[in-house]
């Protein structure tokens, strides 16, 4: 039993990480490649840091109520047993809610850029260690859907 839960455990935390996606500069989905984009050159006036709120799917609460479910389950016999399968079931699926969110969970940027237009766009990020710096010309590249400032 205890070797059923570790595998549990083990295929929950794989199946949480595998859902986070990089959302840099430097990152792009695979549909994204051969796709045109927009360049358009800017100034950076502020950078600041902010946090980009993890995933909150599903997975996360479905993997840790089937944990907290079998873990719960092996507490006491009968009617003893069920009921702390489904309090188990209930704290596991608020737990790996959580924990899902705080995994996936990243350090962004928000970028002030002021274009060669006069325009000021801000533009949020994850935090690639780019070190953008107020003063310093970069790029945003747009493609309807998505902007991203790089060098």
């Amino acid at each position: 039993m205890r070797i059923l839960n570790i595998g549990l455990a083990l295929a929950a935390a794989i199946s949480i990480t595998g859902c986070a996606s990089g959302l840099g500069g430097g990152d792009y989905e695979r549909t994204e490649a051969r796709r045109v984009m927009s360049v358009r050159m800017g100034t950076i006036e502020g950078v600041r840091l902010v946090k980009l709120e993890g995933t909150n799917s599903p997975i996360g609460s479905i993997g840790g109520a089937a944990i907290g479910g079998v873990a719960g389950s092996t507490v006491g016999q009968g009617k003893g047993a069920a009921i702390a399968a489904v309090v188990g079931a209930v704290v596991g699926g608020i737990a790996g809610a959580a924990a899902e969110e705080g995994l996936t969970r990243k350090q962004g940027v928000e970028v002030t850029v002021k274009l060669d237009n006069g325009e000021l766009l801000a533009i949020v990020q994850e935090d690639g260690g780019e070190n953008f710096k107020p003063g310093e010309r970069v790029r945003l590249l747009q493609d309807g859907r998505n902007t991203r400032v790089t060098r």
